[in-house]
């Protein structure tokens, strides 16, 4: 019989950890100096969240001259006030006074910095740096997006005194990740203590998070000695930061809730089969209680992982449901939510398809925490079905909180993979038991159908003489009962799982189109061409490999417009040319896809294509859409293609909607009366009060020096496009 691990007999924290010893003998290169360089690194789209920030105050357009003499001598002195006029100003007259500020504001200052952050990057560094040193908490979070020595000190400094500190700094440091590791090192092997000991302390903290390895190599900019050292001081007992005090003893160790029956629940069973004993079983909860604290209880993490270990691990999701279960029907209180996480540990697939519904409908039940803490659930459990529950659930929630969420948390998980979102995306499309040609042979027994995919990739069927049928044929008497039964439901599985994901690849295909992604010869053979599912759309469509347009035919080959056989160099970078892009070609492609009766996913080929007047690429300003009455629902719509309603101002009404651009600045369409948050039928149509291009998003136009005129091509033949479809003006 197996033994039971230790942990599981008996718990052992009961004393208080010894101390790490202090560094005694410290480990010097004198000499060395940080990188001189600034920058500014911002996570996807949090730039453009920043810029939404609604900033203080209000100014005409014939008032900014005023103001800005207001700001010079200060006559303007409250400095929200003084913020909000450098986030909306005209660039000429906010860009030299944002260099030479220096807010005097001492409390929660981040949310008014923000703005002017997004807007002037590193001209606004010194303030936000300013700021911040007398209250990281309140203001410390606005210094993020910078990476310098000067910040990195700060942070490591924050970090290293104070728990408020800890959380502006550990964040920066996830944030830099081994790029803040050159910043670092000087300090970390000079001589004077204090600097010596933040910086090791956050090089340990970068280790931890990424390994040893890759920390030493990252400070090998500073030469090998320099690493070798970094190397040695990471090997090193360290004693703990103030900020992270050595308790005088551990944390009373968690009841089991009355809510859990030990011996109603399904055991886990010991890899020989063995059940654990009911107290090994109490053991195992407590510890999965403890985990919410994990960092008071040392060595928990790897007692646990332990303990899992040695279960059979097809026992494990049965015992973490009905626990999930108990903690529901005992109506999910806060403090013992411990049950749903652990799920991230002993979940799997089939608890993967019975928790994303639940994740979903959660922010309906008053329930937004939870379903937070579901995706947390989900992204733990770390398998491709579940990631591929979190992209559904970012793509498709009704609810925009939680599809940020899952958003964010799909971000973070392709970032530790070091694969962008849509990488990710890429490698999550399921192939549902397609074979390598992309269809499936469906074996009634004397009779045979073959699955394949339209261009919206709805499945269809043909005989085995290669007629279309209308629909699968039910199982006949001269059919094999056992067969054809589990042949019919397995068409029938397939039909309904396809209709989920079916959509959205087209939509993330279009959205490729749209925003120029490339992927690499590699990516774009495997995850493409050869994927069972999306090679019945990569066929519906033309293709470019470095400017060179081509497509893909039946086999898989590839083909030019003349029908010739096209090479695809192993170097090329692909993607999906959009009309702007195929310019005098289109018409060829055009015709080569009718005479082959080829019917596109999306609108390629035949996508109208727009452009600015000469008159309005100079302006920021397009009054043709302006003062249209749309419905409601149309202004919705737009969400689908990357629009986004405004922050809500009085009574909760977004009085505009907007776009980010790629030159950074932003299109808005102010709305009358708004849209009434919650309770969008309130006011069935909207007024397109201002169609403008600018700086940051607002309910009026703001002075900028935006112009239309400096969007690309694609860009501005998807920004009409969406004007046109809003306001069904084309003229």
């Amino acid at each position: 019989m197996t033994s039971l691990p230790s942990v599981l007999v008996e718990l052992p924290w009961r004393t208080a950890p010894t101390p790490a010893p202090a560094d005694d003998d410290p480990i010097l290169v004198p000499g060395l100096e940080p990188p001189a360089d600034r920058r500014t690194v911002w996570e996807e789209g949090e730039r453009e969240r920043w810029r939404e920030i609604r900033a203080y105050g209000a100014w005409g357009s014939d008032e900014w001259e005023e103001a800005a003499g207001k700001f010079r001598d200060r006559r303007m002195s409250y400095e929200p006030t003084r913020a909000g006029f450098l986030a909306q100003a005209p660039e000429h007259l906010a860009r030299p006074l944002v260099a030479e500020w220096r807010p005097g504001a001492a409390h929660d200052f981040a949310h008014s910095l923000m703005p002017v952050i997004a807007r002037f990057e590193q001209d606004a560094r010194d303030a936000a740096l300013h700021v911040a040193k007398s209250n990281p908490h309140g203001t410390g979070r606005a210094l993020l997006p910078f990476l310098d020595v000067e910040v990195a000190r700060r942070m490591a400094d924050w970090r290293y005194r104070t728990v408020s500190g800890r959380k502006v700094g550990d964040a920066w440091l996830d944030r830099h990740g081994l790029a803040a590791v050159p910043y670092l090192v000087p300090d970390a092997l000079a001589k004077r203590r204090v600097p010596r000991l933040k910086a090791v302390a956050a090089l340990r903290y970068l280790a931890a998070a990424h390994g040893a390895g890759p920390v030493v190599e990252a400070a090998r900019v500073h030469g090998d000695r320099a690493a070798d050292a970094v190397a040695e001081v990471l090997a090193r007992p360290h004693a703990p930061m103030p900020s992270e005090p050595v308790p005088d003893a551990l944390p009373d160790l968690p009841r089991l809730p009355r809510w859990i029956d030990v011996e109603a629940l399904p055991a886990p069973l010991l890899r020989d089969g063995a059940p654990l004993p009911p107290d090994a079983v109490r053991n195992l909860l407590t510890m999965l209680a403890m985990a919410r604290r994990g960092t008071a209880f040392p060595g928990l993490a790897e007692a646990l992982d332990g303990a899992l270990a040695a279960c059979a691990p097809a026992s494990l999701p049965p015992f973490g449901w009905a626990v999930f279960e108990a903690w529901r029907a005992a109506g999910t209180p806060g403090r013992e939510s411990w049950a749903l996480e652990a799920l991230g540990r002993l979940g799997d697939d089939d608890v993967v398809r019975r928790l994303r519904p639940l994740v979903e409908q959660w922010p309906g039940q008053s329930g937004h925490h939870r379903a937070v803490q579901g995706v947390g659930v989900l992204a733990a459990i770390g398998t491709d079905a579940a990631l591929t529950a979190l992209h559904r659930i970012a793509a498709r929630s009704r609810y925009r909180g939680l599809r940020e969420n899952a958003d964010r948390t799909l971000a973070e998980v392709a970032k530790a993979r070091g694969l962008t979102a849509e990488q990710l995306a890429d490698r999550l499309v399921p192939g549902f038991g397609l074979d390598a040609g992309g269809s499936m042979v469906l074996d009634y027994g004397p009779r045979r159908f073959t699955v394949g995919f339209d261009e919206q990739l709805r499945p269809f069927v043909r005989d085995e003489n290669g007629k279309l049928r209308k629909s699968l044929p039910k199982p006949g008497v001269k059919d094999d009962e056992a067969l054809a039964t589990a042949a019919y439901q397995r068409f029938a599985a397939l039909r309904k799982d396809v209709r989920t994901v079916a959509a959205e690849q087209v939509r993330r295909l279009e959205t490729a189109m749209v925003a120029g992604r490339r992927w690499t010869t590699a990516e774009f053979t495997a995850f493409v061409v050869e994927h069972p599912l999306l090679r019945h759309l990569a066929r519906r469509l033309v293709w470019s490999a470095d400017g060179t347009a081509f497509r893909v035919a039946e086999d898989g080959t590839f083909a030019d417009v003349d029908d010739d056989p096209f090479a695809l160099a192993e170097s090329a970078t692909v993607g999906l040319p959009h009309p702007v892009e195929l310019g005098e070609g289109r018409p060829a492609w055009a015709d080569l896809f009718a005479d082959y009766e080829i019917t596109q996913p999306f609108p390629q080929l035949g996508r109208p294509v727009y452009a600015f007047t000469a008159e309005e690429a100079t302006a920021a300003r397009l009054p043709r859409f302006e003062g249209a009455t749309v419905p409601t629902g149309r202004v919705l719509g737009l969400e689908r293609r990357g629009w986004r309603r405004g922050a809500p101002q009085d009574n909760g009404i977004q009085h505009w909607t907007w776009r980010a651009l790629p030159t950074g600045a932003v299109a808005v369409v102010g709305l009358d009366p708004g849209v009434a948050m919650g309770a969008i039928d309130v006011f069935p149509e909207q007024r397109t009060t201002a169609v403008w291009i600018g700086d940051r998003p607002d309910w009026s136009p703001v002075p900028g020096a935006a112009r239309f005129g400096d969007l690309d091509a694609v860009t501005a033949a998807e920004l009409l496009a969406d004007l046109v479809e809003l306001t069904a003006v084309d003229r």
